[in-house]
């Protein structure tokens, strides 16, 4: 009889290999998909809506922008951003006051001030802005600047959740507050109103109106652009993994609070830019456009259409702007109920927003095919 020797135990399984936190993007959809959205907005969206539709589409473009900020900042950090109106405002303010400047004239006061007359001269925090190059800059540097100042400030002390959430509304409606009760400065309630040129080009010209419009969808196109490229880089992994697990990432030697950081600074200075290019296009910036409920109204959008998905961010704030433009006309009290349950109930049962939709029902779908399966598989065992 010839002995052989057993065979060598098996050896343990290792660890998984890794697996890719964020998956690669085709780059051949990806180009297929911005080829696309040009041609709706730059070759289709002009020519088949009216001058005020485009207008409408104009302004809905600047809260899509919001959401590509919001998307970087909650659907890949973690980060409930419901102070976006504070930089929106910034933004906002900074180009209203330059071009409230410009349509008054060299060393002339804005017409509300005039009207008002509490003051003789410009306020010495005006001054800056009658400068073009300084007003661009600080539509996007000022609320950045204000930003890394509150994130330094919220990050360090180890603040998230819902107590980041809240601490960032009442930011908003501190914000709002402070304008209000500088008529004599800002506006007051009414804001910064009747703006009538956009560096040197009349706002009542329609052409000038699709000019505007063309900005607004060309700097849209390239944040998504900017935006892709930060998720799918090693910095969009960090941030995931500083969401899905942040005392994991800081015991392997990052930051949390810096990562954190830089996110919620890109996507103020998202939201700035998109405030001042909405003055251009609706003619106005007030408190009443940056509080509380306009803060919401952003993040709702980005929610609807799927907050971890830039696509579904940009569609879904579209869909929420034109749905509180036409519903409200029907259903003028209704309208902010209806808007609140609409949140309430995506978060609640599809947390991905429609851009998951497709994915969810397949799994459903897949796992009901495993237990049918499953279960003739028992009913063959129980008859044999």
């Amino acid at each position: 009889m010839t002995l052989t020797a057993p065979p060598p135990p098996a050896a343990p399984p290792g660890p998984a290999p890794a697996r890719r936190l964020l998956p690669a993007a085709g780059p051949r959809r990806t180009l297929a998909a911005f080829a696309l959205g040009a041609v709706l907005l730059f070759a289709v969206a002009p020519p088949a809506l009216t001058d005020f539709r485009l207008g409408l589409l104009a302004k809905y473009l600047c809260t899509a922008i919001v959401a590509v900020g919001v998307c970087l900042a909650w659907g890949r950090g973690g980060l409930l951003t419901l102070g976006q109106g504070v930089f929106f405002g910034l933004g906002g303010y900074a180009m209203a006051m330059h071009l409230k400047l410009a349509d008054a004239g060299p060393g002339n006061l804005p017409d509300f001030m005039v009207l008002y007359g509490t003051t003789d001269t410009l306020p010495w925090w005006w001054v800056p802005f009658a400068n073009p190059v300084f007003a661009l800059a600080a539509t996007v540097l000022l609320p950045m600047g204000v930003a890394a100042l509150l994130g330094s400030l919220i990050f360090r002390r180890r603040v998230r959740g819902a107590y980041f959430a809240l601490l960032s509304q009442a930011l908003t409606a501190a914000f709002a507050i402070w304008l209000v009760g500088q008529q004599a400065t800002t506006g007051g309630t009414n804001g910064l109103t009747d703006i009538q040129g956009f560096f040197g080009y009349a706002l009542d010209d329609p052409a000038n109106q699709r000019m505007v419009y063309f900005v607004i969808a060309l700097v849209l196109l390239a944040l998504i652009a900017l935006a892709r490229q930060l998720i799918h880089s090693r910095y969009g992994e960090l941030l995931v993994a500083v969401r899905d697990s942040e005392e994991r990432v800081r015991f392997l030697g990052y930051d949390p609070a810096r990562v954190k950081l830089v996110v919620y600074v890109v996507a103020a200075g998202m939201a700035g830019l998109a405030g001042a290019l909405f003055v251009p296009a609706v003619g106005i910036i007030s408190p009443a456009l940056i509080g509380i409920v306009p803060s919401i109204e952003l993040v709702i959008g980005a929610a609807v259409g799927g907050r971890a998905s830039l696509l579904g961010a940009v569609l879904g704030a579209l869909a929420v702007a034109w749905a509180k433009t036409a519903l409200s006309e029907e259903f003028p009290a209704a309208w902010t109920y209806f808007q609140g349950l609409l949140f309430v109930v995506v978060v609640a049962f599809l947390p991905g927003g429609l851009a998951s939709l497709a994915r969810t029902v397949r799994a459903r779908l897949a796992r009901r095919r495993t237990g049918a399966d499953e279960d003739g598989a028992e009913q063959k065992e129980a008859a044999v």
